[in-house]
């Protein structure tokens, strides 16, 4: 890496790592996996530990993956939303773990930090990247305001041309790892009252005043080379660590999580595709009964499923290329990428539930991919946002939105709404109906798991016209279109039933069986 100095900040000169097509950068990367994971080790014995030997993570940082999330004047390859996602899913198709270690540095750490980080520390922060190998994490889930952000109790005062931070954080994934972390915390008044905004801070856990004590590592059921843990924030920071947002620090980071849920796919597209593969391997080899396990009807029903779902996440991957883009604010877009973090990663754990059953009990073993990705891909479901949570808010943006329109209709809404107006059409007949606009929770729940696979079905009909395989385009598109008759028959059903209190009264099966 070269570069030139003006006075005390860096200038990068383009370098071959921003000139190096896109292909051969993924071919280096895949090669060095291949290396590390089947050459130089065994990625099923690896992952069996937790945390990852020291030569895996030296070599595969040496061909840089990171820059593709830095900008092209600092020596990166311009964060070009397309080649983040391509990183991701070349790594999720070994790794999962290792795949999400690059999807916090680059989504929850460098796309955000060099959107809204001020300019007098990007140079040095980035040259660590490219030629150190730092990492990057973000803090913002706290032990008592988990999926309630906005009520976060980390602080901070500013004294002395410096910003005091305290709290706690805890389940950042890279915890003990990571050099540079992204800080959340609401401004402390001199009443000691917090401020409902919230403000992002560039931390450096190697600078004087910016360690942050790691009080406990969690032992996490899955994701073993990722380290997780509960951190004391204790920091003094500089007036230049302080993320700049363009309007509030609240769509800051709106901007920042709904962009990270746009690449999602990414980790899934990778992971999907491996479950699809080891099925059709194992079911093609295995003889049951006389004949491969591959001609079974029930089997196939499977191998469709996860064909199905490896082209429904294709067509979330070109959506968010072409949507999610560094340029382009996105804290307004919650719906979509709700809807796509929701069922990318309903169908990751899906796909390996599937291949699991398709296997039998080899597969319930950490040391097989199968096995190993129903614990991996469970935690997709619940950090950065619960899937239940977020499909409410799908419910609670798509009943505002047709109140707003006074319209309700749902058919009728919409083929009107950019997001559904093409798949709408596929499934006319289980959404043209009036819509109770005065919905109860679990019912909110139940309509966004609607909503998000009809925003599903829109984005593949978008890539069927780009040209995509056209009978995979058909096999996802009834498979869409059963989930959503099977969804929509459990939300037209009536149940409002509620937990019976004290349900041990007199319901001992022993007493009801004479002798």
């Amino acid at each position: 890496m070269q570069t030139t100095t003006t006075g005390s900040a860096p200038v990068f000169n383009t370098n071959s790592l921003s000139s190096l097509p896109f292909s051969e950068f993924l071919e280096n990367l895949k090669a060095k996996m291949k290396q590390v994971f089947h050459v130089r080790a065994d990625i099923d014995q690896l992952s069996l530990k937790r945390g990852l030997p020291p030569f895996v993570m030296r070599e595969i940082m040496s061909v840089n993956p990171l820059s593709v999330g830095i900008p092209k004047q600092y020596g990166g390859r311009g964060g070009v939303m397309k080649e983040n996602i391509g990183l991701l899913a070349a790594a999720s198709y070994e790794s999962l773990a290792l795949s999400l270690t690059f999807g916090i540095n680059s989504a929850l750490f460098l796309q955000p930090f060099g959107k809204f980080g001020q300019e007098a520390v990007k140079a040095p922060v980035f040259n660590r990247f490219l030629n150190d190998k730092a990492m990057g994490g973000l803090m913002i889930t706290e032990p008592d305001y988990g999926s309630d952000a906005l009520n976060m109790q980390t602080s901070y005062t500013e004294a002395e041309s410096k910003f005091h931070l305290k709290g706690k954080k805890h389940w950042a994934g890279l915890t003990g790892w990571a050099d540079f972390w992204l800080l959340s915390a609401r401004q402390q008044s001199k009443s000691e009252k917090l401020q409902r905004d919230i403000d992002f801070f560039l931390c450096d856990v190697t600078a004087p005043g910016q360690n942050i004590v790691v009080e406990e590592f969690f032992e996490n059921l899955g994701l073993y080379a990722i380290p997780y843990g509960r951190n004391r924030i204790d920091v003094q920071l500089p007036q230049t660590h302080k993320l700049v947002p363009e309007t509030t620090g609240v769509k800051m980071m709106l901007d920042l999580l709904h962009r990270s849920r746009m690449q999602f796919p990414g980790m899934g597209m990778g992971f999907i595709q491996r479950m699809l593969d080891e099925a059709l391997t194992h079911c093609k080899e295995r003889m049951v009964g006389g004949k491969s396990l591959f001609n079974y009807d029930r089997v196939q029903h499977r191998l469709s499923k996860l064909q199905a779902s490896y082209t429904i996440c294709s067509a979330m991957c070109a959506n968010s290329s072409e949507k999610a883009g560094l340029d382009i604010d996105l804290s307004g877009i919650g719906m979509e990428a709700n809807a796509v973090k929701s069922v990318i990663t309903d169908l990751m754990q899906e796909a390996a539930q599937s291949v699991v059953q398709l296997v039998g009990a080899k597969a319930y073993k950490l040391d097989n991919i199968a096995g190993r990705g129903t614990a991996d891909s469970r935690p997709f479901q619940i950090f950065e946002g619960s899937n239940d949570i977020l499909y409410a808010q799908i419910s609670e943006g798509l009943v505002k939105m047709m109140k707003r329109a006074k319209e309700h209709n749902l058919f009728q809404f919409l083929k009107g709404y950019d997001l559904t107006d093409k798949a709408v059409h596929f499934v006319k007949n289980q959404v043209d109906f009036n819509l109770d606009l005065q919905l109860p929770q679990r019912k909110l729940v139940e309509m966004g798991k609607i909503i998000g696979r009809i925003i599903s079905l829109n984005q593949v009909l978008d890539l069927a016209e780009k040209g995509f395989n056209k009978e995979l385009i058909d096999g996802s598109v009834t498979f869409l279109q059963q989930e959503i008759t099977k969804l929509m028959s459990a939300f037209t059903y009536s149940n409002s039933e509620k937990v019976v209190d004290g349900y041990d009264e007199n319901t001992s099966w022993l007493n009801f069986v004479a002798g």
